[in-house]
């Protein structure tokens, strides 16, 4: 990706330190095509009606990954307030989602890897949360 690169450009620095803020940005987007991918999957399954909340929070999650990460990627006007907030409610839905598919991934290797993308995205964002309160 050329994320840190693309920040490294900008005129105005970065509110944290931009290898974190890379790192977050990364696993947001990660998880964003993880979790539509684990929706689709669980789409084509043969019982798709026991999957029918899985493929909610997928959706759900998978959107506020991307919005997320759109928000982080501007650095004009930085509001620590609002990025916190957004933060937050994304370590929310990675825990909600990845308990979800942790009750299909011995079924479903996709939900699996959702799971594992969904704890991977949440520590990146608690690290990026421990850092506006430092």
């Amino acid at each position: 990706m050329k994320t840190q690169e693309m920040l490294s450009t900008h005129p105005q620095r970065p509110a944290v330190e931009i290898s974190g803020l890379t790192q977050c940005i990364e696993a947001l987007w990660d998880c964003t095509v993880v979790c539509t991918s684990c929706a689709d999957a669980c789409l084509g399954e043969q019982m798709v009606q026991n999957l029918t909340r899985c493929i909610r929070l997928n959706l759900d999650c998978a959107d506020i990954c991307q919005a997320t990460a759109r928000v982080l990627g501007r650095q004009t006007q930085f509001n620590a307030q609002l990025v916190r907030s957004q933060l937050e409610a994304c370590v929310t839905a990675y825990r909600v989602c990845a308990e979800e598919c942790g009750n299909h991934a011995e079924m479903h290797a996709h939900c699996r890897i959702c799971r594992n993308a969904c704890q991977n995205c949440e520590r990146a964002c608690q690290e990026l949360i421990s850092r506006f309160t430092a």
